[in-house]
């Protein structure tokens, strides 16, 4: 395990991405955070299901991503589904806007965790996956899983 490996603690992966859309690029971001919000991702409260990447302007949002109010909160306590921005650097921001604009590309993000401290997602650019190629996958996977299986067998 390498020293960078040891700072990252991941906080919440989404699987379902995985499943509903085809991944075609990753980045990393940073994530502008209220204080009650980074405690609550301490706390390991997140959902990331839902949440996708918006440009607003010449800027980079996650929407929709639920991050519940902290339990020990008080009055000044976070909106839980408000639009977080999204940092990057503007190359990069560029390069992606080019990317979205292709037609049926959006941005979703795969996992949220602490990296030396500081708060980070991992955004994908994805093409969402038709009804078939979720079958193709399902079925890709249970013929892994009986090679797995078989496989395991014969060596004992």
């Amino acid at each position: 395990m390498s020293n960078e490996d040891a700072s990252i603690k991941i906080i919440a992966r989404n699987r379902k991405a995985f499943y509903d859309y085809e991944i075609l690029e990753t980045f990393e971001a940073g994530i502008m955070l209220q204080g009650t919000e980074v405690k609550s991702l301490r706390d390991g409260h997140v959902a990331l299901a839902d949440g996708f990447g918006n440009f607003r302007g010449d800027e980079l949002y996650i929407v929709d991503l639920d991050i519940p109010q902290y339990s020990h909160g008080n009055i000044n306590n976070h909106d839980p589904h408000r639009p977080r921005k999204l940092l990057v650097h503007r190359r990069e921001l560029i390069k992606i806007r080019a990317r979205v604009l292709e037609r049926g590309l959006t941005m979703v993000p795969l996992k949220l965790y602490f990296k030396r401290g500081w708060a980070k997602v991992e955004m994908a650019i994805v093409r969402g996956k038709t009804r078939y190629d979720k079958r193709d996958s399902i079925r890709d996977r249970e013929v892994d899983r009986e090679i797995r299986r078989h496989s395991g067998r014969q060596g004992k």
